[in-house]
C-alpha cells in the first residue's frame, strides 16, 4: 500500500481534520508522513526601499510564526496516532506546484488533502489548489472532504 504520504496544511479547521485523517490512514497502513505548507513571497510594488525591507522582515516573521503553528499542530496529530512525520515550511508564488514537486522530492506516493467541496460558480471563481494538485499531480491525491464518514474512526 502507501509507504509515504504527504499532506499540505493552510493552518484552517478542515485542514487540521485532513492531517487527523490522513495521520489515521498513515498508522493504519503503517506508513511515514510529510506535512507541508507554503506560504506566498512577500511582493510590494511602490514603496520606498527602506520601508520594504521593514515590511519584508515583518511578513517573514509572521509567515515563520504561522507555518510552525500550523506545522506544530501537524507534529502533536502524529505524535498522538503514533506516526513518523516530517515538517516542511516551502515559500512559493503557486502552493500547487510546491505540493506537487515536494511530493515528487520526497518520494510520496499518496497527496492527502483538504477540499471545502465548493460546487458551479464559486468553484470556479475562488479556484481551488485541491483541485489544481488533483489536474496536475501524477501521484494520487486522496481529497478529504468537509462532510465525510469517517471510516477510520477519526476524531477532531
Amino acid at each position: 500500500m502507501h509507504k509515504h504520504i504527504l499532506i499540505p496544511t493552510d493552518g484552517s479547521e478542515l485542514s487540521q481534520k485532513a492531517i487527523d485523517y490522513g495521520m489515521a490512514l498513515a498508522k493504519s497502513v503503517n506508513a511515514k508522513v510529510t506535512v507541508v505548507t507554503v506560504s506566498a513571497p512577500f511582493r510590494l510594488w511602490a514603496i520606498e526601499p527602506p520601508l520594504t525591507i521593514e515590511f519584508l522582515e515583518e511578513y517573514q516573521k509572521q509567515m515563520r510564526q504561522l507555518s510552525a503553528k500550523y506545522l506544530e499542530s501537524a507534529k502533536e496529530s502524529a505524535a498522538a496516532a503514533g506516526v513518523t512525520c516530517e515538517v516542511q515550511q516551502i515559500e512559493h508564488d503557486q502552493p500547487y506546484l510546491a505540493i506537487i514537486d515536494t511530493a515528487a522530492r520526497r518520494s510520496c506516493d499518496l497527496i492527502v488533502m483538504a477540499s471545502h467541496g465548493r460546487r458551479g460558480i464559486s468553484a470556479i471563481v475562488l479556484g481551488s489548489e485541491t483541485v489544481k494538485v488533483l489536474t496536475h499531480s501524477t501521484i494520487p491525491v486522496l481529497v478529504f472532504r468537509a462532510a465525510w464518514h469517517n471510516p477510520l474512526n477519526v476524531t477532531s
